[in-house]
């Protein structure tokens, strides 16, 4: 039997991608650090999915000199996505907190934002809600 267990991203602020993530409904479960390796691990799950569908953040820690690796290319990665409650709500909080909606909720369905390390998250509406403004009318802003 095989069973989806996490998806893995490289993450430069754990600090800044799990407030973004908070703000979608999605915590840290569990944490985990190695000294001798130099990395943290720290695992997010939606209410309910912990230990069955989980993200896991991995932050190298920088060198003794201080400079830490950049990460690029998030969008090639593909995207994360995630069911919730409220699409207009989730991206109203997500852009009170400073986040392009690079694919606004125009259809009451779905909409794509970016992690602060460029990873592509999908937002979908659990069921389907009415367009609404100013969702309705937003253009698309960079890629998605």
């Amino acid at each position: 039997m095989t069973r989806y267990l996490h998806t893995m991203i490289r993450v430069n602020d754990p600090d800044a991608t799990i407030a973004f993530f908070d703000l979608i409904g999605v915590s840290e479960v569990r944490r985990f650090s190695s000294e001798q390796g130099r990395f943290t691990l720290i695992f997010l799950a939606a209410p309910g999915d912990e230990g069955v569908a989980e993200v896991e953040l991995t932050y190298n820690w920088p060198a003794d000199d201080g400079a830490g690796e950049s990460y690029t290319g998030g969008r090639n990665f593909g995207h994360l996505a995630y069911r919730v409650d409220d699409i207009y709500d989730t991206c109203a909080r997500l852009q009170a907190a400073g986040h392009i909606i690079h694919r606004p909720p125009r259809d009451g369905h779905m909409a794509f934002v970016k992690s602060p390390d460029g990873i592509s998250v999908e937002l979908l509406q659990d069921g389907h809600l009415p367009p609404q403004e100013p969702w309705a009318s937003m253009p698309n802003t960079g890629t998605w």
